[in-house]
């Protein structure tokens, strides 16, 4: 798997990777009928990256501060991994990846702020990664289908 930096010919493909679980809304608070710009510009609002497997892009991931001022020292992360590569390490990757990114960038920590507790995939690869939950937001998502969920905040010193 090759990790790269995004360029303006990946929009397409960054697109049918975020379109899909934009319209599910099952794990980013976001509208579920945001355009394609809309959601391009959102991802792509700092330092964004991609996963190529088998000359595919699988994967992408944005990086960038978490606050401005006295926490801009924290980042943030979003992933998004195409559904045709899932189970095979993408968002691990990414993660690690992102990880030594943040730290050549100096950035001393990594902030997730807002992983729904239904979303047990990401939960179990964030938690075997070393982040930890540090807050917890009760019934702040209305998932599509399971209703009211609650999202957690992780953490991890880098």
């Amino acid at each position: 798997m090759k990790l790269r930096a995004y360029t303006p010919t990946d929009g397409q493909a960054v697109w049918q990777i975020l379109e899909p679980i934009i319209r599910a809304g099952e794990t980013y608070a976001l509208d579920r009928d945001l355009s394609r710009q809309q959601a391009l510009d959102y991802w792509l609002q700092h330092e964004a990256w991609v996963a190529e497997l088998d000359d595919q892009v699988a994967g992408t991931y944005y990086l960038r501060r978490n606050q401005a001022g006295g926490g801009s020292h924290v980042c943030n992360c979003g992933y998004a991994t195409s559904t045709r590569f899932q189970g095979r390490g993408v968002a691990q990757k990414m993660c690690l990846h992102s990880m030594q990114m943040a730290r050549e960038r100096g950035f001393r920590a990594m902030q997730f702020n807002f992983v729904v507790a239904s979303n047990q995939g990401a939960l179990y690869l964030w938690r075997k990664l070393g982040f930890q939950e540090v807050g917890r937001l009760p019934q702040a998502f209305a998932h599509p289908d399971l209703g009211l969920q609650d999202a957690l905040v992780l953490h991890q010193f880098l």
